[in-house]
């Protein structure tokens, strides 16, 4: 080994040229300091509504202020990691630990056992020793047809990790590679066995497919293997035992590949159904199959991935590893978590779902003030720490010796072991809960992104999943799980501030309801709530709004989007903030009181064909009633009458006085126009399935008109 003997496994480095952000920050916190300034010293004398629609603005911006230091104070010195594989590899490529990979999936309807299969194969085919690797699926559905997709990948396995191997594919999932690999026409016996390997993925995928169209396994299949057996017992996905199935067992020496190579071990495990936890069927699922595993297999390295999130690199592994495995670091490091990365994003984005910004910018910084979120898939965790076990410099291990070691299990550590319960995002808690236990944690962004998933297709499914994410992590903030109550004294306060960009979302909706609802009020009945167009106390107002959004251009862009990308996530902040945030904040506040429990959406991982075509051509997805659209069209009509109305307030104003007044009201108002150009199209122009329903249009034009005939009377 000589000198390498001694390098570290990986490194931190810091970003360097933050000089231009660092005067950014500091420009815009001094214009902040003004606007908050003007809106103390012009504060109205006269008129109930001026006085109290002057005080709503300088609170709402009072939080926008507030919430906009907690960002900065995450993204002011952020870090990222490299890895040193070949150092891995020289040093313990004959002593690499077992790692133990889960995947969870609870509804095949939802989610497709041909999707499910695909991410299972993916993570069977690391570039890492087979017998070393074990992976256990997870079913809640309990569904026969996805014990057959398992059955089928068991068999195809067999001929696809070989081939992985000859040919190094990327990516590993059977059905992202030929989706897009070319047949190797420069070598005929390669392009033969590229093409047997293709037909023997093609042929599984028609059964596979076949089966669950026809909604049942053929009794052919069922009496092939006797794990159907356990079927028989059944009498819905709701209400069955556990049922355990080792199809492959890499501690068989039998267990080989077509070319005589050992196979990982895989595992189906439908777990006995828990009614108490109906909302946290992953929490229940990774638990179940920690107990599972440590019988079975019990490596130290456990790997998470959704259904959906197949392995989009193959050294993942070994990537993780030299954060472990590390001799100075390593024995402190909880959990390595990597960014999650969609393949379906469209091009420019038009649900913001791609989640550019918090993985290449929030993350990093708040890797450097103390360490990631756990964000529930793509994370490598070290048994011990997912255990419940705490920190102490005697988990220092011996890598060459830790196949010999056991997980012990106490009673005690039995009730604090995995994902804990109680909360729509358990996965936040759980990592909290092990960084106060004093683990590390760290984020790692892989120059080949290492896992790839589906993004939601529909703007209500989009809606729905960030309103459960803002309800659990607003539920995380106002409970004992609070990382300032929980976290206090045992994770550094930056951190703790740090985890409120997140735990805030909720809490935003009241200022940004109030900025989309009071202003366009006010300028219907001429009041003015910003400076005069002629006041130097514009400047500030100006330099914030149009800094802050120039550097959020060049941020975006940086990130790998679009213009227009950074413009549909602008539409869909305020889409968030005025519906999945409202109904997030006030669910949470329920289930504090004891008036509801918790529920757990799923979100659809496929669409309907006329539905991904008005995707792929980026046309906003409405076509059913919600009250999430209701609150958008209405606030959608309240700004286009209202700026209707500001517009002819200046028209019919010959000194011109209205639009010294009430500019900016008339800009903003002319901006929201702007921003829910889609909301009217779906309203009064579409035709197809995916238009605004007639029922919601209604009511909108209602709730609008009303609104803007109490403002003018």
């Amino acid at each position: 080994m000589g000198k390498n003997e001694y390098l570290p496994l990986f490194e931190t480095r810091a970003t360097r040229g933050r000089l231009l952000f660092k005067l950014y920050v500091l420009t815009i916190f001094v214009a902040i300091c003004m606007i908050l300034v003007y809106r103390v010293s012009f504060l109205p004398v006269e008129g109930a509504v001026e006085i109290w629609s002057w005080t709503g603005m300088f609170f709402a911006e009072l939080w926008f202020s507030f919430y906009w230091f907690i960002t900065q104070l995450v993204r002011w010195n952020p870090i990222y990691r490299y890895t040193f594989k070949d150092r891995l590899s020289q040093r313990y490529e004959k002593d690499l630990p077992g790692v133990d990979i889960f995947v969870c999936t609870a509804d095949p309807e939802i989610e497709p056992p041909t999707m499910v299969i695909n991410t299972v194969l993916s993570t069977m085919a690391y570039d890492y020793p087979p017998e070393k690797l074990s992976v256990y699926l997870s079913d809640d559905g309990g569904s026969d047809l996805t014990f057959y997709a398992m059955l089928e990948a068991s068999r195809f396995s067999k001929h696809w990790l070989p081939f992985c191997n000859k040919f190094k594919i990327e990516p590993r999932s059977p059905e992202a590679y030929f989706r897009t690999a070319l047949e190797p026409l420069d070598d005929p016996v390669n392009a033969k066995e590229w093409l047997f390997v293709k037909k023997l993925y093609t042929d599984m995928n028609y059964r596979i497919e076949a089966a669950t169209k026809l909604g049942k396994v053929p009794e052919e299949i069922r009496k092939e293997h006797e794990g159907f057996r356990e079927w028989n017992l059944i009498s819905g996905r709701r209400d069955h035992r556990a049922i355990l199935e080792i199809l492959i067992d890499g501690r068989d020496p039998q267990a080989m590949d077509n070319e005589g190579q050992p196979l990982p071990t895989l595992v189906y495990l439908a777990r006995e159904k828990r009614p108490q936890y109906p909302h946290n069927f992953k929490a229940g699922a990774m638990n179940a199959l920690i107990r599972v595993s440590s019988r079975i297999s019990n490596s130290p390295i456990i790997l998470n991935v959704d259904c959906d999130m197949y392995s989009n690199n193959s050294y993942s592994v070994r990537d993780a590893l030299c954060f472990f495995m590390d001799e100075e670091k390593g024995h402190e490091i909880g959990y390595i978590q990597y960014p999650q990365a969609f393949e379906n994003i469209t091009k420019n984005d038009i649900y913001c779902n791609s989640l550019n910004i918090d993985m290449k910018v929030d993350f990093p910084g708040l890797d450097a003030n103390g360490g990631p979120l756990y964000i529930g898939t793509g994370c490598f965790h070290r048994r011990e720490a997912l255990c419940g076990r705490r920190y102490s410099n005697e988990n220092k291990v011996d890598w060459k010796e830790v196949a010999d070691r056991k997980v012990k299990e106490s009673a005690g550590v039995l009730e604090e072991m995995g994902l804990k319960y109680g909360c729509p995002v358990e996965d936040v808690i759980t990592g909290l809960s092990v960084q106060c236990k004093g683990w590390r944690s760290m984020y790692f962004i892989p120059e080949r992104k290492g896992f790839m998933g589906l993004a939601p297709t529909t703007l209500l499914q989009t809606l729905v999943q960030h309103k459960r994410w803002s309800e659990g992590d607003f539920q995380i903030l106002i409970t004992r799980h609070s990382p300032f109550l929980l976290g206090h004294k045992r994770i550094p306060l930056r951190l703790q501030i740090s985890y409120c960009i997140y735990l805030l979302w909720a809490t935003s909706w009241f200022s940004v309801l109030y900025y989309l609802v009071v202003p366009p009020l006010c300028l219907l009945r001429g009041i003015s709530l910003f400076p005069k167009l002629s006041s130097p106390w514009i400047q500030p107002f100006v330099y914030a709004i149009f800094a802050n959004r120039a550097y959020g251009v060049v941020e975006f862009v940086w990130c790998g989007g679009t213009i227009q990308g950074w413009w549909n996530g602008q539409r869909i902040w305020v889409f968030k903030r005025t519906t999945s945030h409202l109904f997030g904040f006030f669910d949470a506040i329920r289930k504090l009181l004891g008036l509801s429990t918790d529920t757990f959406v799923i979100t659809a991982k496929v669409a309907e064909e006329d539905v991904s075509e008005r995707y792929e051509k980026e046309k906003m997805e409405f076509g059913v009633s919600s009250p999430m659209f209701s609150i958008l069209a209405t606030l959608a009509l309240l700004n286009m009458f209202s700026f209707v109305g500001g517009i002819k307030m200046v028209i019919m104003d010959v000194e011109s006085k209205a639009l010294d007044l009430l500019a900016l009201q008339i800009i903003l108002c002319g901006l929201l126009v702007l921003i829910n150009l889609p909301i009217y199209q779906g309203l009064f122009f579409r035709k197809d399935s995916g238009r605004m329903p007639s029922s919601v249009t209604y009511k909108s034009i209602i709730v609008s008109l009303l609104a803007c005939s109490i403002a003018l009377y």
